[in-house]
């Protein structure tokens, strides 16, 4: 870990976590620009993360500068990545410090905006489920340094038996335990959602967390963690049926709902980065059109929302790029259908007011 000069310690700057995730190459990705496809289109992304770790800075000016592209984005979700964490006090409050530290982006934004993007409009804050029921008062401190952004919270579950893609050492079996149902229970008596990001494998076990309160709203991030690195490189087509069964036993779940997109991550092993040039976004749907479709039609457009993942998938493609796939994978839609998908899902589940 280290300490950033705000005096915050940022986990970002750990090396496995470097390590879980490429890094953005600015020159490269000028190679595929493309004019923006339907640019009075509403969006709201639904998913992204601010940090500053050595070389790897993206703040506000840098969500603004992707944001500020062409597409029509009204708002965003920060969501959880272990940044700005308070450097002392108490252990279970320290990952407070990142609410604040999103809190005051988003004051930040408004103040310079008047009324572009609102960045930060919500917030997936960050939960250790190893407290048990302890967490409440952490929850209860996040939620009052939020000034009424904080939606819901996240907590490290993406765990697989390879350590090619357990990267970040997650134990085993973590959402199946006791304490985790106990820190559930408190975020549903605060009226939080909870987001979860697993990989496809694991999606037996959020479905029985979901099950257990179904009057918590569950999140699945990243297109159900589909894998294609490791011991799952090369096995794309084989691997698919499982992945899309995964997915409709999560869709049979009426408290869940799946945020389309991560698929730019190393996990999902497409290797866009390693091409002289950036694929396109044409080349983006017919690569992503199986996962995207195949949960569309099981949860419907207004159980899913897309997320850009920004500045993660910027390893792999541009902000311009990405939401152009994004609207031609759901061109097939009607207009109400798109709205969903693109901005109303996601004002919808983490109370994003319009305007």
């Amino acid at each position: 870990m280290t300490t950033s000069d705000t005096g915050r310690r940022n986990e970002q700057s750990d090396p496995a976590v470097q390590a879980a995730h490429l890094a953005a190459r600015p020159q490269w990705l000028t190679l595929g620009r493309e004019a923006v496809v339907e640019p009075d289109l509403p969006v709201i992304d639904a998913h992204h993360h601010l940090w500053d770790p050595p070389e790897r800075r993206y703040l506000l000016d840098e969500l603004l500068a992707d944001t500020d592209t062409g597409h029509a984005v009204a708002a965003t979700v920060f969501v959880e990545c272990g940044a700005m964490y308070r450097a002392s006090g108490p252990e279970a409050f320290r990952r407070v410090g990142e609410v604040e530290f999103a809190t005051a982006i988003a004051v930040q934004c408004e103040k310079r905006r008047h009324g572009d993007t609102r960045a930060c409009a919500a917030i997936v804050g960050s939960i250790d489920y190893t407290l048990g029921h302890w967490v409440e008062p952490v929850l209860e401190a996040q939620l009052a340094a939020s000034g009424s952004r904080l939606k819901g919270v996240r907590g490290r579950t993406a765990w697989d038996a390879s350590p090619d893609v357990n990267i970040l050492a997650t134990p085993a079996g973590i959402m199946t335990r006791a304490e985790t149902r106990d820190a559930i229970a408190c975020v549903g008596r605060l009226g939080l959602s909870v987001d979860v990001w697993s990989f496809y494998h694991q999606m037996d076990e959020a479905a029985a967390l979901a099950r257990a309160f179904p009057s918590v709203r569950f999140v699945i991030n990243h297109t159900a963690g589909p894998l294609g690195v490791g011991p799952y490189y090369g096995r794309r087509d084989e691997l698919f049926p499982a992945w899309a069964a995964k997915v409709a036993e999560l869709a049979s779940v009426p408290n869940v709902v799946v945020k389309l997109g991560g698929l730019a991550m190393r996990y999902a092993g497409f290797e866009f980065d390693r091409r002289p040039r950036p694929p396109s976004s044409d080349e983006l749907v017919r690569a992503w059109r199986p996962y995207v479709e195949t949960s569309i039609q099981a949860f419907g457009p207004d159980r899913c929302m897309f997320e850009s993942n920004f500045p993660v998938d910027k390893s792999m493609v541009g902000y311009v790029v990405l939401w152009n796939a994004f609207k031609k994978l759901c061109a097939g839609y009607g207009k109400e259908e798109r709205r969903f998908l693109l901005s109303g899902t996601a004002a919808q589940v983490y109370g994003i007011a319009a305007g």
